[in-house]
Parts: C-alpha cells; sequence; structure tokens
C-alpha cells in the first residue's frame, strides 16, 4: 500500500464475503451487500486504514511474519471501534473485567484465521506474544477513540502534538 490506496465499491465478484483490502493492489474494496449502516462502513474503512498505517509505518510483512498481521490486526480491532461497548451488546458479548482486551483478542484471532492458512494454536500463540505492545500502540490516534466525541479530543491531541515540546 505505498504511495496511495484506493477505495472502491466491490462489485459482486469481489463481495462474497466482507470488506477487505488487497495489500498487493493497493486498494480497500467495500462490498454493499455486507455494509448496510453508515456506522458500520466507518468502523470499516477505520479498520482498513488502520491496516494501511501500518503498512506505511512499519513495513509489515504480511505474507511472511505473522506476527506483523497480528499485531496490525489487534491495532485495527482495538482503534476501529470494532469492540466499542454499543457492538458488543448488540452482539450479546459484553463482560466486565478486561472484556474490551478479550473481544481484540478475538476478532484479530478470527482475522487471521480467515485470511491464513495456519492452526488456530499457532494463531492464539502469536496473538499472545504481541498483544501487549500492539494493544497500547495507539497511533495515529494517541488513544482509544471509543465514540465521535473521544475521536474528536484524540484528533486534538494528534494536531497539538507538537506544541508541549515547542515551548520546552
Amino acid at each position: 500500500m505505498s504511495g496511495h490506496a484506493t477505495i472502491r465499491n466491490g462489485n459482486k465478484s469481489i463481495c462474497k464475503a466482507s470488506p477487505w483490502s488487497h495489500e498487493k493492489l493497493r486498494m480497500i474494496v467495500l462490498c454493499q451487500n455486507n455494509i448496510h449502516q453508515q456506522s458500520h462502513m466507518n468502523r470499516v474503512v477505520t479498520h482498513e486504514l488502520i491496516h494501511a498505517f501500518d503498512h506505511c509505518r512499519a513495513h509489515v510483512d504480511w505474507f511472511n511474519n505473522f506476527k506483523h498481521l497480528a499485531c496490525s490486526e489487534i491495532r485495527a480491532a482495538n482503534l476501529s471501534g470494532d469492540c466499542s461497548f454499543h457492538n458488543e451488546v448488540s452482539r450479546f458479548n459484553f463482560g466486565l473485567k478486561k472484556h474490551h482486551q478479550e473481544c481484540v483478542r478475538g476478532r484479530a484471532l478470527r482475522s487471521i484465521l480467515a485470511v491464513r492458512k495456519v492452526s488456530r494454536e499457532e494463531a492464539e500463540k502469536v496473538v499472545d506474544e504481541v498483544f501487549d505492545t500492539c494493544f497500547n500502540d495507539h497511533a495515529p490516534f494517541g488513544r482509544i477513540p471509543h465514540d465521535k466525541k473521544d475521536a474528536k479530543f484524540a484528533n486534538r491531541d494528534f494536531e497539538n502534538r507538537d506544541r508541549y515540546y515547542a515551548n520546552l
């Protein structure tokens, strides 16, 4: 995805599953048959753009390094709103202790299993190895944007990131 990425509406031949990004073609495909609400589209685009950010920032080796893939999936699930309280309640998934982390871990694991031929045990091992570091990496937001208000604060923090150091 170096250079630029294209966001396209997918046609029926490529939209049999869910929205996806294609690393080699540098595009995100949004499948209309799978996205029925604006909020869902926002989460999907955010999720895929986090992958694009990781690709540009960390030079992710998507096909040969499962740790890279796992880290990007953890970050995308964590930062995109996939595991927001509202979404989890609508899925009838809710808990009190570390529920957000468990949701992120589960969604990252399912994403890896969906795109790579790897055993569940191997995928779980890789996710566990990188989870803490990747879960706590909130770039480019600086925090987990749980809702619109929090996203605005995260954007404000990002825009003002150099002011503190400029005054020292």
